[in-house]
């Protein structure tokens, strides 16, 4: 009697789990080169809606790599030019997402940046990292961080000088603010800090921080952030102020050397010129270092004579063994003021 043939056992559950990797990596890769087009189309897009009101936007060669899991869109010699003469313009720069999150990306800048200021000249912005990030970029508003860690600005031939000399970091972010409801609202909450800041060589921030560091932290709503356009000459804050835009809950602190200050404004405007309008209430700590810096700096704009009547009606408080002296800054008529003294220039928005 002849034995009956024995049956192979299938191989077919050995393959299954390779044939399944297989068409994943597959749709993932469909879905990778579709969103990387979709992106090189928004770029493109956005670029040409830019220079149809009157931007300079430019670019030599783009390329998006990162395949499977990352989309990074790489830039170089990259300049993008605002119709009021402001510029940023970076031999490189590199924007990534997770393929799987693309609505977060993050902008780094390796080999630095040139900030041009209209009407003021160039600055080279160089540190150990330039960063932004951006997070949910399909709501109307995103939430927005920029970073820069040990920054140094060097300002170009024929520039005009800039305050900051270096910095230990320098951040600012944004968020939708909520105003008691769940909907978001016109306006956006925003905060800035500038760690170890030196001022330039005989300019006001030197002068004012004692030739030691600024540390600062500010912290504002501002108010019709849908104004906030830079689509003409007259730059970003324009509209806005026309349209009654406002900084509210303005508060903050502020370390220059041994003088210490907290500071408070429920709401700050512009004016037609672009200058600032309202007060500001500080809380200092040893005012008169920093006011008597001020008198000593070199910097032209800065009323010595103001300043010196400052410096000593603050050290006039001193003496009087307050430990706390209250202040009230004063932006009117283009000029910042500290009782009957003015200052220098209130600070210009555009």
């Amino acid at each position: 009697m002849t034995d009956a043939p024995t049956q192979r056992p299938s191989r077919a559950g050995l393959y299954a789990p390779f044939i399944i990797v297989l068409i994943a990596l597959a749709a993932w890769t469909g879905w990778w080169f579709y969103l990387t087009r979709q992106i090189d189309a928004g770029l493109e897009a956005q670029s040409a809606a830019l220079r149809q009101q009157g931007w300079d936007v430019r670019y030599a060669d783009k390329r998006i790599v990162g395949w499977p899991f990352r989309a990074n869109v790489k830039l170089t010699h990259v300049t993008i030019a605002a119709p009021s003469g402001h510029a940023i313009s970076a031999p490189e720069l590199n924007a990534e997402a997770n393929a799987y999150q693309p609505t977060k990306w993050v902008v780094v800048a390796p080999e630095g940046l040139i900030l041009t200021r209209a009407g003021k000249g160039k600055v080279a912005i160089n540190g150990d990292a330039i960063r932004m990030s951006a997070s949910g970029i399909d709501q109307r508003w995103p939430n927005l961080a920029l970073e820069l860690v040990n920054p140094i600005f060097t300002v170009h031939p024929d520039g005009e000088p800039f305050p900051i000399a270096r910095a230990a970091r320098i951040e600012f972010y944004s968020r939708p603010h909520l105003a008691g409801s769940t909907a978001p609202s016109d306006a956006i909450d925003v905060m800035f800090r500038l760690v170890d800041g030196q001022g330039r060589r005989d300019g006001p921030v030197e002068g004012f921080a004692q030739d030691g560091q600024l540390t600062t932290q500010l912290e504002a709503t501002v108010g019709r952030a849908d104004l906030l356009k830079v689509g003409d000459a007259a730059g970003v804050f324009s509209q806005w102020t026309q349209g009654g835009g406002t900084f509210r809950n303005l508060r903050g602190d502020l370390q220059a050397g041994d003088s210490r200050a907290t500071l408070s404004s429920d709401v700050l405007r512009a004016d037609a010129d672009g200058r600032l309008v309202g007060q500001v209430a500080l809380q200092s700590q040893k005012p008169l270092p920093a006011l008597s810096g001020l008198l000593e700096s070199r910097q032209g704009a800065v009323n010595r004579v103001g300043a010196a009547g400052a410096a000593a009606a603050a050290g006039a408080a001193d003496a009087a063994g307050r430990e706390d002296v209250a202040l009230t800054l004063v932006f009117r008529d283009g000029r910042t003021w500290l009782g009957p003294f003015p200052l220098a220039p209130a600070p210009k928005l555009f």
